[in-house]
């Protein structure tokens, strides 16, 4: 297993740039619906051919992960579940399976913003295109608006935590109330 690629974000080219912002775009998409944000775009030369954001829960499938959602569409809109040439901007590292499904497809690059320290097959837990067995191998490159990917994530995260504290403390019956202006005597 390799380190992630570390180039520093002044490397990053306005291409890449511009693609992650869509996929950032897209992953808003699944916070409005109560999913965790991770947005993904599929572009073949400079054009996006499809975009998907994670539903695993409102589809009740576990493989409705963005990757894996923009992958069906651009395959389904080919007329073939391969896709060379094409490259995918996921705001979040993948996980390994879709990166299965990424080499199944024969995506040439894949660019990533936030690192996944608990299940990314990109280089942080495995590194699932780097295993010279494996007959297909994508450039990837991550760290594009890391930052702004990561902190998308830790918002949500955060903001879940802090509705599930507030529904246990109604659940107790400490629910708790903003002071408000002093009544009149």
């Amino acid at each position: 297993m390799h380190p992630p690629d570390e180039s520093p974000a002044p490397s990053v080219s306005e291409r890449d740039r511009r693609f992650m912002a869509l996929a950032q775009a897209a992953a808003e998409e699944a916070r409005a619906a109560g999913e965790v944000p991770v947005g993904a775009v599929l572009v073949r030369g400079d054009e996006v051919i499809a975009t998907g954001f994670n539903h695993p829960i409102g589809a009740h499938d576990p493989s409705a992960h963005a990757e894996m959602v923009a992958l069906r569409v651009a395959a389904q809109a080919a007329g073939n579940y391969r896709l060379p040439g094409c490259e995918l901007y996921v705001t979040l590292e993948p996980c390994l399976m879709c990166a299965g499904a990424i080499m199944h497809a024969r995506i040439a690059r894949v660019v990533f913003g936030a690192r996944d320290p608990k299940t990314g097959a990109c280089g942080s837990v495995v590194d699932a295109f780097a295993n010279p067995q494996l007959n297909h191998h994508a450039t990837v490159t991550g760290g594009v608006l890391e930052t702004e990917c990561g902190a998308a994530l830790r918002s949500f995260f955060a903001e879940r935590r802090r509705a599930s504290r507030e529904a246990r403390a109604v659940a107790r019956g400490e629910a708790h109330t903003e002071p408000g202006p002093a009544e009149p005597l």
